[in-house]
């Protein structure tokens, strides 16, 4: 027993001596990021190496705020986020609740056709999407062009099929013999038991949402409407670029889903684990 514990011992020192230099290398751009954010313009680019904080944040932020309205854009960024995320993650579990427990003609080609949309990018796609959006149902500079056409993830309806078709079915039979109807157990049974897949996908969205630079670029074109990554992108100019506002800014980016992973990194980790599993 002894010599047991002592090989698990050392298998867990030398497990930590690898991992911790490479935390110490993925954590590394964040800290200078968080360092960067807090200098001057002319700091950033001095030939001396600097790795602790300044105190130019604040004129920093001044300045994101007077070139970009940071502050509404990050507002716009946080509800789009929010609400997509809910919404995405509640069509996506009916889908994959559908898909994983009901028996319906086609029901492999709807399938293998969600399969097929995970391998298109998304530049073939991002033109039809914003005529359709755009000049077909005049939605262009609305919430609604924001949330509503990236909703349906096919790679979330995939991840909640996996979770669903793992519970057992024997549950979901004995339930329908005492009577409760299918949206009872869909909402009161499966949704409980899928709650770490849930809180995986949440996170995966919220993430998408919350990066999204492309599509938020080309249907909104009012800077009142603009989300934080695309004003962020506004910074960089032909004759300027306040690398010090971008810093600052990215720093607030950034600290929101550090916030998210913190809270749900157990679901996260969980929810992970169990859709590797058959």
């Amino acid at each position: 027993m002894r010599s047991k514990s002592q090989s698990l011992l050392l298998r867990q020192i030398a497990l930590h001596a690898v991992l911790t230099p490479l935390a110490i290398i993925w954590l590394f751009p964040l800290w200078m990021m968080l360092v960067f954010s807090t200098m001057s313009d002319f700091g950033i680019f001095s030939p001396e190496i600097v790795l602790w904080p300044s105190t130019n944040f604040i004129e920093n932020f001044k300045n994101l705020q007077a070139d970009t309205n940071f502050i509404r854009a990050m507002s716009i960024s946080i509800g789009v986020a929010v609400i997509y995320t809910i919404l995405s993650v509640l069509l996506t579990s009916m889908a994959g609740w559908a898909l994983a427990r009901y028996r319906f003609v086609g029901r492999s080609v709807v399938i293998g056709i969600i399969l097929g949309t995970i391998t298109l990018p998304f530049a073939v796609v991002v033109i039809p999407q914003f005529i359709m959006v755009a000049r077909e149902f005049k939605l262009a500079n609305t919430w609604t062009a924001l949330i509503v056409p990236p909703l349906f993830n096919s790679l979330g309806v995939l991840f909640m099929r996996q979770a669903f078709s793992m519970m057992p079915g024997e549950l979901f039979d004995a339930a329908r013999v005492e009577g409760v109807k299918e949206w009872q157990i869909f909402l009161r049974i499966a949704l409980p038991l899928a709650r770490p897949t849930m809180a995986a996908l949440a996170i995966i969205l919220f993430l998408h949402s919350w990066n999204n630079y492309l599509w938020p670029l080309l249907i909104n074109s009012k800077p009142g409407m603009m989300t934080a990554p695309v004003a962020l992108g506004t910074l960089i100019g032909l004759t300027k670029v306040s690398w010090g506002g971008i810093m600052a800014g990215a720093m607030m980016l950034t600290a929101p889903i550090l916030v998210v992973f913190v809270f749900l990194q157990r679901h996260f980790i969980a929810g992970i684990a169990a859709g590797a599993v058959k």
